[in-house]
């Protein structure tokens, strides 16, 4: 059946329900025997009626509802619907009662109050209940068809956690797909009102609290949490208690992650790292974030890395009216310009291979699609690697910064954003040092400059390209051990959709100069990590998966930090963005500076390379361990984790800055 002739049917049934209703209504208030004005009257309102209450229903988006999936909410659309319409109606009947006296005709639009009740409740009852119909006859037809289970034996006993309205939508399929080898025994839920209802069959045993003695005595194999918006906290003590069972759990995605708010088992997974570490939805201000993107040409460095790609994704949610993606690495461009196309296909997109250091190529680029709003992704940001490589990370991170932001600046571009990173504060690394230089060279440039020059900092992405989270993985899946660079290591953790829209939201705020810094939430211990990933693979930490500290590379930070002590970080307008204005470097310093980093860059001395990066970071330090740095408040008074053992090679560490 085609999607056309489906909805025509639907309508079709809606107008027929309706037009039955008001028929109906006529005969039993007056006990199937209509007066013959009163039949007139019917005949002459019928086509009227149909026509108002199909309005309504459209105008109040009704038929945009799956019928397959009607419920509570659904239907108090429904009725919300149908009151309107009487609503009408009798507002049809009062209009009518004054003018009858004026023209004979209007009489006919005096409806009795006694139709109107009656109307409005067999109308409900038949646009709601031909839906319920529909829904049942689905899921007959889909138990028929998934009649033979494909998982083996008798079905396993699942235990729902959250008796909310996501919950009841996975009971209410896994009632209808027994093929997916679950069966809803119970749920749990800490309101203590809802202990012992039924929701689409399924009883609430107890609370959250009671999970232990339910898995018992009912017997279950699986549990999963099925409420909406859970907190960390939650899900940390569900999977804690789940732990203790031996029991595998899974959990449904955030109903901000599903767009029209359906929970389709398909989506249940297992629990992740990202659920433990936990990161609240971002609100944007789209207005504000839609005139600083819509309809102007978009410019994204490193448009094939973690931050760069997503960057890209949400850029284009946003209809800017070319985005120009710039990358050196040729599958990674490829991939994101697919991924882009196919997503966004009205969208004009321009995969640009380049180097940011070269200048003669990025001004062409400029100069042929005239960006008025620039992301600079494009970094190199592994600590260790740019330990060793020090003149590519200068090369990259400050000169090819300086040849985006100087072609920026010539082609009067409206703004241009650089992606920073916390280890550009008071940083112990080449890496976090070019970082800061980069910094220094846009604030320089915004100090003579039309274009609004601004950085924005945060910390560690979970699971991009090279980070912790994927090497863990590894290592977990091949056995182990993990390693883990030093057992007070701390890091700043946040979600690479989360930190791309906020680096959106920071570049439509700045109005020239600013370094902005990112709430980055609660700091979170390298070694916790490891334990929770090796928990959540059914695996038991130091048992199962030895865990080795490897010690503290060159560079290397203990704990990051998000500001310095003299920049006064200010509250925004968004409760996320911090903002910090160091005062800016003379140009004339800078680029003096810049002459001697140049002049140095191949050479083969840290000490020398770090000297001239110092006369433009002065709080630059030789080695994280010439100075004492105190963990973050939030830690203070746990636990400490054991001394590290031997060293071990190990190439897992906090998680790098993304590209």
């Amino acid at each position: 059946m085609s999607r056309f002739f489906l909805r025509s049917t639907q309508h079709f049934l809606d107008a027929a329900i309706v037009a039955v209703a008001f028929v109906c209504a006529f005969l039993l208030r007056f006990d199937g025997e209509l007066p013959e004005q009163m039949l007139k009257r019917m005949v002459f309102l019928l086509p009227y009626v149909v026509g108002i209450r199909m309005f309504v229903l459209f105008a109040t988006g009704v038929p945009r509802f799956a019928w397959r999936f009607v419920g509570m909410r659904e239907s108090g659309r429904i009725l919300q619907a149908v009151l309107l319409g009487s609503a009408i109606l009798v507002l049809m009947r009062v209009i009518g009662g004054e003018l009858q006296t004026v023209s004979p005709r209007a009489q006919y639009m005096v409806i009795p109050y006694g139709v109107i009740l009656i109307d409005l409740i067999l109308a409900f009852l038949g646009t709601t209940g031909v839906r319920i119909l529909w829904r049942l006859r689905n899921e007959r037809r889909s138990r028929a068809r998934h009649n033979a289970p494909t998982h083996a034996g008798s079905p396993a006993r699942a235990l729902l956690v959250g008796a909310g309205s996501a919950g009841v939508q996975v009971a209410r399929q896994l009632s209808a797909r027994p093929d997916m080898g679950l069966m809803a025994v119970g749920f749990l839920d800490d309101d203590a009102m809802k202990r012992g209802l039924e929701f689409h069959g399924v009883r609430v045993l107890g609370t959250t609290g009671d999970l232990t003695a339910v898995v018992q005595e009912h017997q279950i194999a699986e549990v999963i949490i099925t409420i909406a918006h859970a907190s960390t906290a939650q899900i940390r003590r569900i999977v804690s208690l789940c732990d203790e069972a031996q029991l595998p759990t899974k959990i449904i995605p955030g109903l901000h992650e599903i767009l029209d708010g359906r929970v389709e088992l398909s989506r249940i997974r297992k629990v992740s790292i990202h659920d433990l570490l936990g990161r609240a939805a971002v609100s944007l201000d789209l207005d504000l974030v839609g005139s600083f993107i819509a309809q102007k040409s978009i410019l994204v460095t490193g448009a094939g890395g973690s931050i760069g790609a997503e960057l890209c994704r949400q850029i284009a949610r946003l209809e800017p009216r070319k985005l120009v993606l710039v990358e050196r690495a040729e599958p990674s461009l490829f991939q994101i310009h697919r991924e882009l196309q196919s997503a966004f296909p009205d969208l004009e997109l321009v995969p640009a291979m380049a180097d940011v250091c070269d200048d003669e190529r990025v001004r062409d680029i400029f100069e042929l699609h005239g960006p008025e709003v620039i992301f600079h992704a494009a970094a190199h940001k592994h600590v260790p690697l740019m330990e060793i490589n020090a003149g590519e990370a200068i090369k990259n991170n400050v000169f090819g910064t300086r040849t985006v932001a100087r072609a920026a600046d010539a082609f009067g571009s409206e703004s241009f954003v650089l992606v920073s990173t916390d280890k550009a504060v008071n940083p112990t690394s080449i890496m976090g040092s070019t970082k800061r230089v980069a910094e220094v060279i846009v604030q320089a440039l915004g100090q003579e400059s039309k274009t609004r020059f601004a950085a924005v900092r945060f910390g560690n992405v979970l699971g991009s390209a090279g980070s912790v989270i994927p090497i863990f993985r590894e290592q977990i899946a091949t056995g182990g051990p993990v390693t883990v660079t030093h057992p007070e290591m701390v890091r700043y953790f946040m979600t690479i959709p989360e930190a791309s829209q906020l680096v959106v939201q920071a570049g439509a705020m700045a109005e020239g100069g600013e370094i902005f810094a990112l709430d980055m939430g609660e700091p979170v211990r390298i070694v916790d990590l490891a334990e929770d990933m090796i928990r959540l693979s059914g695996l038991d930490p130091h048992d199962d998966i030895e865990i080795v500290f490897s010690g503290v590379r060159p560079g290397e930070k203990l704990f990051e930090e998000l500001g310095f002590d003299a920049e006064a970080m200010d509250t925004t307008g968004h409760p996320k963005i911090f903002q910090g204005k160091l005062a800016p470097i003379a140009h004339e310093r800078v680029e003096s500076g810049l002459t001697r980093l140049g002049a140095c860059r191949s050479s083969q001395g840290r000490d020398q390379v770090m000297e001239a990066l110092r006369e433009l970071v002065p709080e630059l330090q030789a080695d994280a361990r010439e100075r004492p740095v105190l963990p973050p408040a939030s830690l203070a008074g746990q636990e400490p984790a054991p001394e590290p053992g031997p060293p071990e090679p190990s190439q897992a560490d906090s998680a790098p800055q993304p590209a």
